[in-house]
């Protein structure tokens, strides 16, 4: 049980690094700053690493609780496990504890990472409309200038060499 209770004490400090990381990104996203937008990924891929390691150990731990317990693995949940520690009130505080962090942490964290996705979907929908807009003034019409030729000269409106206006 001790094993349990420190694997999800490691998982729950993870989580909360991870939200930690989210908050940082969300700032990042609403500045657009994507030399730290791809610092940030970066750490938290660190972060699930360690995570995917904790859950392989704490999925070990579990089922060597069900075999003590004589319990089906897949049917034990932490809640029921809470409740069957009614005798070792001590240890049955501990997990409820960790349990109830664990639950918080990943609630705020699917939270944050929803907002994130929204600020993203928003800053692609901005970029896609400036493209457009680009495209839009290339695609502009043509006068009806002619050359001496009777030739239209297949001039543009608001076009004039292609060049990207940086004072504008």
């Amino acid at each position: 049980m001790e094993n349990l209770i420190e694997v999800l004490g490691q998982e729950c400090d993870e989580y909360e690094g991870l939200l930690a990381l989210s908050q940082k990104k969300t700032r990042v996203i609403a500045s657009a700053n994507l030399e730290n937008l791809q610092k940030i990924t970066d750490d938290e891929q660190e972060v699930v690493g360690r995570i995917t390691h904790l859950e392989k150990r704490r999925v070990e731990v579990t089922a060597d609780i069900a075999n003590v317990l004589n319990k089906d693995v897949e049917t034990l949940k932490l809640s029921n496990l809470i409740e069957m520690m009614s005798v070792r009130p001590r240890e049955q505080e501990k997990l409820a504890e960790v349990h109830g962090r664990l639950q918080s942490s990943v609630r705020e964290l699917q939270r944050v990472n929803e907002q994130n996705k929204e600020l993203l979907g928003n800053a692609l929908e901005m970029v896609e409309f400036e493209m457009n807009l680009l495209q839009a003034t290339k695609a502009a019409p043509e006068t009806a200038n002619y050359t001496r030729s009777a030739y239209s000269s297949g001039a543009q409106m608001g076009v004039t060499n292609g060049n990207f206006d940086a004072k504008q």
